[in-house]
């Protein structure tokens, strides 16, 4: 699946967004300016630019006559639906804008349906969220829809004046917005988050770390900013990823490990027991070990999906002793492998069959031989039971 990262340098702004994605995909400069005027009414435009050291792309919108009227939600929701855009970008634009609709809603303590856009109302504001919306929707690729991570963002620092009057900076709209995404404090103050760009990111969901893995990197593009900033490209730069083709075998794992000086073997091993239980945990081992001050403690290693993670996280606080644990992603490799159930000696067995480089392997399932008594029944058991799976055709399944 496509995946894009983008890394605010400067911060992000709407038009920083549209540039950076145009600059990257200029084949689709037409059909988004074309889209971002015919719903605000204003002239688009999108023109090469340098700032003395990096080249990338500036998008600018040009109003008929400055507005500074205020534009109700309900009505900015009224002309999207009217207006003549894909089914999948009015979506965007709409979510976009449901996004800080919800945030105005929060920050001033009224009803979603009684907000009034102020600056994020005027025809400019308008082009940029139709034009990101179009453009968000052109990432899909038979794969679905294209994922999306951003580099910490810049907070910047200061004071706006604003139909509300003066606040502070980031804009409350924008800090709620922001909730969860990572921030620095670079030094630079003045507005490096708007309020638009935070609710293309809210939109996005891209809040979430870039995939794990190999990568292959494809287009990026740079969209530049208004603003002059000391010291530091006033850019946002987007950088478009695709799966590696994947090696034959090759799965993600996340490992979760920690260690236990403080609990029991008993209701450790019954803790361990639920954790195996918990869906997208592939295997808990736990191994000697000795801790600080001379301890014997118990060193746990879990193996999960990586989707599972923070369930898995979740679970190893709940069910251990332990108050801090380490994770990460790692690339994994398995055999082809496959179950095939066979019946021996009046009981169903299940065999776990693996193609090795030497040859093919098979080995029963040891809670299917485990109920039978005696060693010698059981490995007799065993063994008929692996010669059957092997010799079947590899079909059947």
């Amino acid at each position: 699946m496509r995946h894009l990262h983008l890394d605010p340098v400067g911060g992000i702004a709407g038009d920083m967004f549209v540039a950076a994605l145009l600059d990257a995909a200029p084949d689709l400069t037409r059909d988004c300016l074309h889209a971002a005027e015919a719903v605000s009414g204003a002239s688009c435009s999108l023109h090469p630019h340098h700032d003395g050291s990096l080249a990338g792309a500036r998008f600018t919108v040009a109003a008929a006559a400055p507005s500074h009227d205020h534009v109700a939600w309900t009505a900015i929701r009224t002309r999207l639906h009217a207006a003549p855009l894909p089914a999948a970008a009015r979506d965007h634009a709409l979510g976009i804008f449901a996004a800080l609709a919800a945030a105005e809603a929060a920050v001033h303590g009224i009803a979603l349906e009684a907000v009034t856009f102020h600056e994020v109302g005027a025809v400019d504001s308008i082009a940029d969220i139709v034009a990101a919306a179009l453009l968000i929707a052109a990432q899909a690729d038979a794969d679905g829809p294209a994922t999306w991570s951003c580099a910490p963002l810049p907070l910047g620092g200061g004071r706006v004046a604003t139909a509300h009057g003066t606040l502070p900076l980031p804009a409350p709209a924008t800090v709620r917005l922001l909730r969860g995404f990572a921030v620095i404090d670079d030094g630079i103050g003045g507005e490096r988050v708007t309020p638009t760009g935070a609710a293309v990111l809210r939109h996005l969901g891209a809040d979430r770390p870039p995939p794990a893995g190999p990568r292959r990197l494809g287009a990026s593009g740079i969209g530049f900013g208004t603003r002059r900033l000391p010291g530091v490209a006033n850019m946002l730069r987007v950088l478009e990823t695709e799966p590696t083709a994947a090696a034959p075998g090759h799965r993600d794992l996340a490992v979760i490990g920690f260690e236990v000086d403080d609990q029991t073997a008993e209701d450790l091993a019954a803790g361990l027991e639920r954790i195996r239980a918990v869906p997208g945990v592939l295997d808990a081992l736990q191994m000697p070990a000795l801790g600080k001050k001379g301890r014997m403690a118990t060193h746990v290693q879990v193996l999960a999906t990586p989707a599972a993670l923070e369930a898995v996280v979740a679970a190893c606080f709940a069910e251990t002793a332990t108050i801090g644990l380490r994770t990460h992603l790692v690339a994994g490799r398995t055999l082809a492998r496959r179950t095939r159930t066979v019946a021996v000696e009046g009981r169903t067995v299940r065999v776990k069959c693996a193609n090795r480089p030497g040859g093919a392997t098979a080995k029963a399932e040891d809670d299917d031989v485990r109920p039978i008594g005696g060693h010698a029944a059981r490995v007799r058991l065993r063994r008929a039971a692996e010669r059957m799976a092997a010799e079947e055709p590899a079909g059947d399944e």
